[in-house]
């Protein structure tokens, strides 16, 4: 694996993860209490022995690239050519626009990727909850004397048309690719996924194969295709269709747990799904394959005659004679007595706030006023709530923008916006 380079590609503007990507980069969205979305490729590369790993980003960078500094460099991995490093959009003569799409923004950086002495490159993305060894997909694609090699998954109908669709043959060579296909196009990118293994149950459940966005190049393979097309900005609608004519491109099966969380509504059910007993689909209880991300040096939670079932708490958190159910409770998360939080996600806050910092009558301190309800929402960073507040999207509404009231909805999930100000006694 000294022989791999890992790419993340940080993602676009993240539109469809609004408001938490308003102060910052997609990868950089807060995850489980304690961790962000960059910490699970990341860690799948350190336990996969692939030490050499880029960040390409270019929106709202700053807390993605403190986050990186601060948790990857400085540690062991930055020994030996080792490292974790952020690429961020850049004008050179050659290139003065920003980052087009996922190929584009490899090609503006190649001149350095093609530097390193190394045969592959896995290229990963920043806004999936999953665990995987690369080493045994750079294994398939080596075995199988591939130009690339694709991460598939079985898909159902309902979410297919969501991901890039291919058709393989039994020789688990791609023959077709796809870019979120609808209709007939959709239709027509219908497989027998029995050749991946299924069972025919399974395979009736889930006929099509989709692509994770996950990929292995050969070096010399990825820099010829960027070369000869300049003007294909994206790998999953450009370069791998028009690839698979000629290049070996085959599909490795992916079996484990696999999300993509980059919709509000699908972020929200994957933190929550991590509250499941006895067994959630995802675990970060992996000893042999953990997930790292920064050193805090928090104090432990405090539970003062507190209620709290079937919910995570991260570190640093004060909760007093409230009860909170299938939640998660981000770090330094502090709830007054009184409280209902029930189907939550709370990001928790940024730094502790000094009594002296309530400096009138009027001041609404970070965390949970007294007496306040919560029900299906989630409440970005530092964000300021009063008492008697209720939050629990009273008029069933499906999306609104309130971003000037400080928050918005989205699929029925009332959002807090990060720093805001929720004032005593208002209804959510």
């Amino acid at each position: 694996m000294k022989r791999v380079l890992g790419i993340i590609l940080g993602g676009g503007a993240g539109t469809r993860l609004y408001p938490l990507t308003k102060q910052r980069a997609k990868p950089a969205v807060p995850l489980a209490g304690k961790y962000r979305l960059i910490d699970i490729p990341v860690s799948n590369c350190i336990n996969s022995e692939i030490y050499k790993i880029y960040v390409l980003t270019q929106f709202n960078s700053a807390s993605l690239n403190r986050h990186i500094s601060r948790t990857y460099n400085g540690t062991g991995l930055g020994a030996n050519d080792n490292f974790v490093e952020v690429l961020a959009a850049q004008q050179t003569p050659e290139n003065p626009d920003w980052f087009q799409g996922t190929a584009d923004a490899v090609r503006q950086y190649i001149w350095m990727l093609q530097e390193w002495d190394v045969d592959e490159y896995v290229i990963l993305s920043g806004d999936h909850l999953y665990r995987m060894d690369y080493r045994k997909f750079v294994e398939r694609h080596r075995e199988t004397g591939a130009d690339i090699t694709l991460s598939v998954v079985p898909m159902d109908e309902k979410r297919a048309s969501d991901f890039g669709l291919m058709k393989i043959d039994a020789s688990g060579r791609v023959v077709d690719f796809c870019e979120k296909p609808k209709g007939d196009a959709l239709a027509a990118m219908q497989v027998d996924t029995t050749i991946l293994g299924l069972n025919a149950e399974e395979a009736k459940a889930s006929p099509y194969i989709a692509s994770m966005g996950i990929y292995v190049f050969k070096k010399e393979a990825l820099i010829k295709l960027l070369r000869q097309n300049p003007d294909y900005t994206d790998f999953g609608k450009e370069i791998i269709p028009n690839a698979a004519k000629e290049n070996n491109i085959q599909a490795y099966l992916f079996k484990g747990y696999w999300e993509d969380i980059g919709t509000i509504e699908s972020f929200y059910d994957a933190n929550l799904a991590l509250t499941h007993q006895p067994h959630p689909a995802f675990s970060f209880y992996e000893e042999d394959a953990p997930i790292y991300t920064r050193h805090r040096f928090l104090p432990p939670s405090k539970f003062l005659d507190a209620q709290v079932t079937e919910s995570i708490v991260g570190e640093g958190c004060i909760l007093k004679k409230c009860r909170v159910h299938h939640s998660v409770l981000g770090v330094r998360s502090r709830i007054e007595e009184g409280c209902i939080i029930e189907d939550s996600l709370l990001m928790g806050a940024d730094y502790y706030q000094n009594a002296g910092d309530a400096f009138s009558a009027e001041y609404v301190p970070i965390g949970i006023g007294k007496n306040s309800t919560i029900r299906r929402a989630i409440i970005d960073k530092n964000a300021h709530i009063g008492s008697d507040v209720q939050i629990v999207n009273k008029d069933r509404i499906e999306d609104a923008d309130r971003e000037n009231l400080g928050f918005i909805i989205r699929n029925g999930i009332v959002v807090v916006v990060k720093n805001a100000i929720i004032p005593d006694g208002m209804i959510i």
